[in-house]
């Protein structure tokens, strides 16, 4: 089936960062076969179906390079906790009760939203495996949905003195063999979905699952995911275990390298951004998660100077509370320039090329997917513009990132597979995914006392 994208605006993200206005893109099978006029293609290709892309954006799928699909179920029961209380009140021992069902419902509706929003690449990070099979049903909803990306498996292997539960904790030698069976079985390196590994954060990991990770990495040429100096808590944890902070120890021993996505980053200084470059890492920028959590203000600026590749994530939605990463993109720029008090610090082109470009590099995923190039695989997004925020339009990437909401994409396709067309999903009901994801995270909520109504919290002084 090949689809002509007629008469849009074009958002190339190519090299040039070229906008073409009234533009054409032609999808043909997995691929983007052409860009040019309506007039030229059609004649090139006479049976591609036309879709009118007039007062439309056309532009390549975003990256959304860090969540926890799981979360799905837990929007709003982690407001107003700083992270290690967010962890070990709710988000805790709501992973310990979890389900298959419960799991797939959220990594259904998770992949939903994403795609609804315009993300057509996750990264998925799951870390709680209070029972086995958990990993494979995520995986499941990415097959179903029709997404991109990667399910990494992840592991927490001590940290029960900071209260991570028992029933989380796994030994280095159950998680690693877990982890290599997932890969065996469903990681395909040609794949659309793909199996990663996500040790998760320096305090609830041990220095032998750290370097039985880089070598199980290593031989299966996998990526890598891991939390790094997101808070305080991390640096002063990593400082009394290994005299150093976590991103100095994992360059010690070996672990860092372009095959590994570092998240968050928060509290990362100069000597650990110099860290990072020397070994090609790249990060995973959550602005509105560290915002949420009071974790702090990353020194993106720094790094983008120093030249690391920064991609854009939504983090778990139990504490960012959705999957969109229209609010990331804003949230990512006007907090830099509020904080350095200086408007040209972080442009909207800037941030668009993270939730795009950048993020598709990060996961290694450039030569794919990220910008709208001909040969590459068709993961293409439609924004309708004709919405009251978006408009009146005098340039299309300040629109994108400063007045949409996300809402206002009306196609999605994946790989040449139409999935979201005119605002309706062509291989999932929305409804009974919503109605699905609902009942699991009411049931959830009841079953670890999360169901209790909250009174009014103004604000605490």
């Amino acid at each position: 089936m090949s689809y002509l994208l007629a008469d849009g605006w074009i958002i190339t993200m190519n090299p040039q960062r070229e906008i073409l206005e009234q533009a054409s893109l032609l999808i043909e099978d997995k691929t983007i076969r052409a860009i040019g006029t309506r007039d030229a293609l059609q004649q090139r290709y006479p049976e591609a179906e036309i879709i009118d892309c007039r007062e439309r954006i056309i532009m390549p799928g975003m990256v959304n390079t860090h969540t926890h699909l799981f979360q799905t179920l837990l929007k709003g029961l982690g407001d107003d906790m700083v992270l290690k209380k967010w962890f070990t009140c709710m988000t805790g021992p709501s992973a310990v009760a979890l389900t298959e069902e419960d799991v797939y419902a959220a990594a259904l509706h998770g992949c939903m939203e994403s795609l609804r929003s315009g993300v057509t690449s996750l990264v998925d990070f799951m870390y709680a495996h209070p029972r086995p099979g958990l990993t494979a049903k995520v995986i499941e909803a990415f097959e179903v949905s029709g997404i991109r990306g990667h399910v990494c498996r992840g592991f927490l292997t001590s940290g029960a003195e900071h209260g991570i539960p028992a029933e989380l904790i796994e030994t280095p030698e159950q998680a690693l063999a877990d982890a290599r069976e997932v890969i065996n079985r469903y990681h395909r390196v040609d794949g659309r979905v793909k199996v990663g590994l996500a040790p998760s954060m320096i305090w609830a990991l041990d220095e032998k699952v750290l370097r039985g990770t880089r070598k199980l990495a290593d031989e299966t040429g996998v990526l890598i995911t891991t939390h790094v100096a997101e808070t305080d808590f991390e640096i002063e944890q990593a400082q009394l275990r290994f005299q150093a902070s976590d991103t100095e120890f994992l360059s010690d021993i070996g672990f860092l390298g372009p095959d590994v996505l570092a998240v968050h980053c928060v509290q990362c200084n100069s000597r650990d951004i110099r860290a990072l470059k020397h070994h090609d890492t790249r990060v995973s920028h959550n602005p509105c998660s560290n915002l949420y959590l009071a974790s702090g203000v990353p020194p993106i600026p720094e790094m983008l100077a120093a030249g690391l590749t920064v991609g854009l994530g939504s983090d778990g939605p139990a504490s960012s509370n959705n999957h969109n990463l229209f609010q990331a993109m804003k949230v990512a720029a006007l907090l830099q320039k509020g904080v350095h008090r200086d408007p040209t610090i972080m442009t909207a082109e800037k941030v668009l090329e993270m939730a795009t470009i950048d993020g598709a590099r990060a996961i290694g995923l450039e030569h794919l997917v990220g910008s709208l190039e001909v040969g590459k695989r068709a993961d293409v997004v439609i924004v309708d513009t004709s919405h009251p925020a978006m408009t009146p339009i005098h340039h299309p990437v300040s629109s994108l990132v400063y007045s949409a909401l996300g809402h206002e994409v009306s196609d999605v396709f994946v790989d040449g597979v139409y999935l979201l067309r005119a605002g309706k999903f062509t291989q999932l009901n929305q409804k009974e995914v919503m109605a699905r994801s609902q009942r699991a995270a009411h049931s959830l909520a009841v079953r670890t006392g999360n169901d209790k109504a909250r009174g009014w919290r103004s604000a605490a002084f």
